[in-house]
């Protein structure tokens, strides 16, 4: 696909004409053309000049986007630079208009006097209105220009109607004004009074100046549907400091390349994707997650470009710059995804390729018909000028484009991709979520889940010796236990003789007793076991956890229960997505008994398990019989199946082959944005739909009012109102769609109030007694933003619970102060 940009467009019909003719095109597969982003989207190997000559000949302009090459992203892209030129204009016709309307209508409607040279001379009164529409006419000359040319290239486009008919408004007064010159220097004075309400040099200028006023409030609301993007890239610092010859040194982050190392102090934003070699910190990565709650980061984790560091000092390695950041694509995707052209856009589509010929039809007929049944030229040109300026092809060209452009830039803050607007409408659709085990429902990292003590044992001395001869093995369960036992600040004994038994288990020597560590049958032929724990082991097992069962000395000491266990916010969305009248299904590869455990502890009814990814895809095939299926997944394995399923929804922790294959990404690792994502498309689809509603409804009965339909129930509709009508269809649909960045704020404030607060743990030494511990108590609950403080003697440890960041070294430190020691 390749993009290019489109200037002279300025309503659906526009667009439409652009879109015919590149069509037409033999070597062009598809072509979508945006009008509120300008741009256009071609698939096919024709030329790009032929292409553009396309375009050319079809009285616009278009040049091939290029590819943005700079590292910093590109802030001024976004920025909204019609409206501070269409407010001048505004203005500039203001100030003339007041004149006008003071010397044509004032003295009639509202008594005011006016000076006696145009009180005693009408045709200086007329010549006067004349000479300020004039000026009028030049401040927006752009109408005329472009609505001309559009009708000479046979493409009438809004521009045309307002140009139609001002130009008629203009013409006939100016022939009336010539009129009742002849007339009065023929001395009929009764003649020339009558032509003088013939004048209509105040329609034509109102009409000029009240579409400019819609066009500049449309153009202002239509600078707010990028807010969104235009608030991730002001996220993006402009400088960074780096590490040259050893010194720290202030540079652009264009200026920053792969390898460099790069410094973050509390309080900025990261420049640029990179891993973390030295210090640890807290980051705020809502900008591209959504994730409200600050994510904690050490040595060896990732960092994003745009997120902002809350406490340590670190130090980075800049992995990815430029267009390769996690921001930059973001950004790259939001965009994409509103050049594309949703399925539901095709009627108003439609409707705008024929709409301003059938306007400009209806207007000659209308004034006709008035002419016919007797009115005069005045009246009947009035009747027509009506119909012209009140129709509004933009409100039907802008109903679908704003919608997805606002979406797609609330998704993106709320760590949801939509690739394309058709992505976005058909996830609406979805009637059935097939979600993947690993990686998707689970962490896809196994952790310890059930402690089990024997008899005569304490838990610390039980994890001591778990810990200790674990620690020697490089099993992923292995890692588990050690992370578990790290976490408890468990003591590492040191173990002899160890050794590890493929398939079966661990041995070793601690004080000279043989320690054990592995299966229920490995340790069964070890020691006699009794039934409460092979039913214990049983029960965990049937759970789809791993017992791993531990003996001392010819005795059993207990067992550690392995799992990949559930996420956080599994349960929790799969309930949403099932009150959302959804059916939820869990694929996977994984075994019966495991995949119905995880199933049953989520709310899921329905499981196929053991499945390969190849049985995936034809799993799937067989449940979209059932309406519109979306397919959540992680894996490579699960490329297959997210491509087959009719919206593939990849979790952005998954590789990057799921990520490729897949319609939307969801930025955070969890199936909450499964249901968010569905949301926003629901709420976007009926956005749409309201805006076609009320642009088709607005036509439908604006053009039989202006046309005179009403007027036997007394009701007339003058150019003037027309045209302001005109100016607020297309800034009501752009307002309406502004709605959509109200998505998720509710959810946002709850998250807020209620999130967590963050516990850090201490080892201590030193603390002998209740009074030692109410010592170091006091002191940390009187440091700024700890809630809270449990602190015991007896095991060293100190809990403190935060209602916000604090830094380590100033807990530390007030410990410390006391005559204690942390040791961890």
């Amino acid at each position: 696909m390749r993009n290019y940009n489109i200037g002279g467009m300025n309503c659906a019909a526009c667009s439409a004409r652009v879109e015919r003719a590149v069509s037409k095109l033999e070597g062009v597969e598809s072509c979508s053309v945006n009008l509120l982003t300008n741009t256009m989207i071609v698939s096919g190997c024709e030329a790009d000049e032929n292409i553009i000559k396309a375009v050319v000949d079809a009285g616009y302009t278009a040049s091939v986007k290029g590819e943005k090459k700079s590292s910093v992203v590109d802030r001024d892209v976004l920025a909204d630079k019609e409206t501070p030129l269409l407010l001048k204009r505004l203005v500039s016709s203001l100030v003339f208009l007041a004149i006008l309307m003071y010397i044509s209508m004032g003295h009639m409607m509202w008594g005011w006097t006016l000076p006696r040279v145009f009180a005693e001379n009408h045709v200086g009164l007329g010549l006067i209105q004349l000479l300020l529409t004039v000026i009028i006419m030049v401040i927006n000359q752009k109408f005329f220009i472009s609505g001309f040319k559009a009708l000479w290239n046979r493409a009438p486009n809004m521009d045309s109607l307002v140009a139609l008919g001002a130009s008629a408004a203009f013409v006939y007064s100016t022939y009336a004004l010539y009129a009742m010159t002849s007339a009065l220097s023929e001395g009929d004075s009764i003649t020339a009074m009558g032509y003088m309400h013939e004048l209509y040099f105040e329609s034509a200028a109102m009409i000029l100046t009240l579409i400019t006023l819609g066009k500049m409030l449309e153009a202002k609301s239509k600078g707010r549907t990028t807010d969104a993007i235009r608030s991730l890239m002001k996220l993006a610092p402009e400088n960074a400091t780096v590490i040259r010859d050893g010194r720290e040194v202030i540079v652009s982050v264009s200026d920053i390349t792969v390898g460099d190392t790069f410094v973050v102090r509390p309080g900025e934003s990261i420049p640029v994707d990179g891993v973390i070699i030295e210090g640890e910190s807290a980051l705020d990565e809502s900008a591209l997650t959504g994730e409200f709650i600050p994510v904690d980061k050490s040595v060896g984790d990732k960092v994003s470009s745009a997120t902002l560091n809350y406490s340590g000092f670190i130090k980075c390695r800049a992995t990815s710059v430029g267009e390769d950041t996690a921001l930059s694509k973001i950004i790259k995707m939001v965009e994409g995804a509103s050049a594309t052209k949703a399925p539901i856009a095709k009627i108003a589509d439609r409707v705008s390729g024929v709409f301003v010929p059938v306007v400009i039809a209806v207007a000659i007929v209308t004034t006709a018909v008035w002419l016919v049944l007797g009115e005069g030229v005045g009246y009947s040109l009035a009747r027509g000028i009506s119909v012209l300026v009140i129709s509004c092809p933009c409100a039907l060209g802008l109903a679908t484009p704003v919608a997805i452009m606002v979406a797609s830039g609330v998704g993106a803050k709320r760590g949801i991709l939509f690739k394309t607007a058709e992505s976005l409408e058909a996830t609406g659709k979805v009637k059935t979520v097939v979600l993947d085990k690993t990686g998707t429902v689970t962490s896809g990292k196994p952790c310890v889940t059930d402690i089990v003590t024997g008899e005569n044992i304490s838990e610390k001395d039980f994890l001591e010796l778990a810990y200790s001869i674990e620690k020697r093995s490089e099993h992923p369960l292995a890692h588990a236990i050690c992370d578990y036992c790290e976490n408890r600040f468990a003591n590492e004994l040191i173990i002899d003789s160890f050794k590890s038994l493929s398939g079966r288990g661990l041995v070793g020597r601690y004080n000279g007793k043989e320690l054990y560590g592995g299966s229920f049958k490995f340790i069964g032929d070890i020691t006699e076991l009794d039934s409460e724990v092979r039913e214990s082991a049983e029960t965990l097992s049937c759970e789809g956890k791993t017992p791993i069962l531990f003996a001392y000395g010819g005795s059993y000491i207990g067992m550690i229960a392995v799992a990949d266990t559930v996420k956080e916010d599994s349960a929790e969305a799969i309930r949403i997505l099932r009150d959302m009248g959804l059916g939820v299904v869990m694929l996977t590869g994984d075994n019966e008994n495991t995949a119905k455990a995880v199933a049953s502890s989520v709310g899921i009814d329905k499981v196929v398990a053991g499945v390969l990814p190849d049985g995936k895809e034809s799993v799937i095939r067989q449940l979209k019989e059932d309406g519109v299926l979306l397919m959540v997944g992680d894996g490579i394995n699960d490329a297959p199946a997210l491509t087959s399923a009719d919206i593939g929804m990849a979790i952005g922790a998954g590789t990057d082959i799921a990520i490729d294959a897949a319609d939307v990404v969801l930025m955070k690792n969890g199936l909450m944005g499964v249901a968010d994502a569905i949301k926003l498309s629901r709420k976007t689809l009926s956005n749409i739909r309201q805006n076609l509603f009320w642009a088709f409804i607005y036509n439908t009965i604006g053009m039989p009012v202006a046309a005179g339909a009403l007027i036997p129930f007394g009701i007339t509709l003058s150019p003037m109102l027309g045209a302001a009508a005109m100016s607020l269809s297309s800034f009501c649909v752009v307002t309406n769609t502004l709605r959509l960045n109200l998505f998720g704020k509710e959810e946002h404030i709850k998250v807020q109030k209620e999130i967590k607060k963050m516990k850090k743990t201490f080892r201590i030494e030193g603390m002998m007694c209740t009074h030692c511990s109410g010592r170091v108590k006091k002191v940390l609950e009187a440091i700024d933003g700890v809630s809270a403080a449990d602190v015991s003697h007896e095991s060293g440890l100190a809990v403190v619970t935060l209602d916000k960041e604090v830094a380590d070294t100033v807990i530390i430190a007030s410990i410390e102060n006391e005559g204690y020691t942390v040791i961890k």
